[in-house]
C-alpha cells in the first residue's frame, strides 16, 4: 500500500502505512516514529503509533507551530525515505516472568483443551514467542503484543469478566497482552506476572513502549 497522509482533527495528521494487523507494517510504523523523533521540531507535540498508522500531533497555537499543510510538507520526505525493510532491529527483549495456570491463569486448562493441546504445550508455545509491542491502548500501559503462535489464537470470552487482576497475561484473538491494572476484560487469562507495567509515580510511567520486544519467562508454580 502506498503511504497516505490525512488530517486528523484540527491539530494532527495521520500517516497510514497499511491496513489491518501485520507485523511487517507495524515495524515500519515504529521505524517512521523513530525517524521523525530523531529530527523532531519543537512544534511536533506527540507521535502516537498504532498497528498500521502514526498520528503526528502538532502545536498550532498563536505563538508557534505551522499549519497542517506545512506539517504535511515536513512529513512527506520522511515517509518517502522509509525503506521497505525498515524496522528490523536486534534490540534486547524485555523479560516478563509469568506464573502460568492456577488461580492466576484460570483459562489455561480449558483453553488448552479447546486448542487440542496440553496445558504444558500451551505454556511452551506461548513462552517461545518473540513478541513486539504493536501499540498501547485500552488501559494505560496495556501492550497489544504481536508475535503470538497462530496455533494459540482464540476468541475473547463471550461474557467478559467484571474483574481481571493486575498483571494478568492473556490471549485475545491473534494477540497476547498484559493487564497493567485491575479491571474488566474478556481476554483468555493464562497466567500472571508480578511485573508492574504502569506506575504514574515512575518516569516513564509505562514499562513498555510501542515497538519494544517482549519475552515471557515461565516461573515455577
Amino acid at each position: 500500500m502506498t503511504p497516505r497522509i490525512e488530517t486528523l482533527g484540527e491539530d494532527a495528521l495521520l500517516v497510514h502505512l497499511g491496513t489491518g494487523i501485520d507485523a511487517d507494517i507495524n515495524r515500519r510504523v515504529h521505524a517512521l516514529r523513530a525517524r521523525l523523533d530523531a529530527g523532531r521540531p519543537p512544534w511536533v507535540l506527540e507521535l502516537v503509533p498504532a498497528f498500521a498508522s502514526l498520528a503526528v500531533v502538532v502545536d498550532r497555537g498563536p505563538h508557534g507551530g505551522p499549519a497542517l499543510d506545512a506539517a504535511r510538507e515536513w512529513l512527506l520526505p520522511h515517509v518517502a525515505a522509509l525503506d521497505v525493510g525498515a524496522g528490523e532491529d536486534a534490540s534486547p527483549a524485555v523479560d516478563i516472568p509469568v506464573r502460568y495456570g492456577g488461580a492466576g491463569g484460570p483459562d489455561l486448562e480449558p483453553l488448552a483443551g479447546e486448542l487440542g493441546m496440553t496445558p504444558a504445550d500451551l505454556v511452551a508455545r506461548h513462552a517461545a514467542g518473540d513478541y513486539r509491542v504493536g501499540m498501547l491502548g485500552f488501559a494505560p500501559g496495556f501492550p497489544y503484543l504481536l508475535g503470538l503462535d497462530p496455533a494459540l489464537a482464540a476468541p475473547r470470552l463471550a461474557t467478559p469478566r467484571a474483574r481481571v487482576a493486575a498483571g494478568s497475561v492473556g490471549i485475545g484473538g491473534a494477540q497476547s497482552g498484559i493487564y497493567p491494572r485491575e479491571g474488566p476484560g474478556g481476554w483468555r487469562i493464562i497466567g500472571r506476572t508480578a511485573t508492574v507495567l504502569f506506575d504514574p509515580q515512575r518516569t516513564p510511567a509505562t514499562l513498555l513502549r510501542p515497538g519494544d520486544r517482549v519475552r515471557f519467562v515461565p516461573v515455577p508454580g
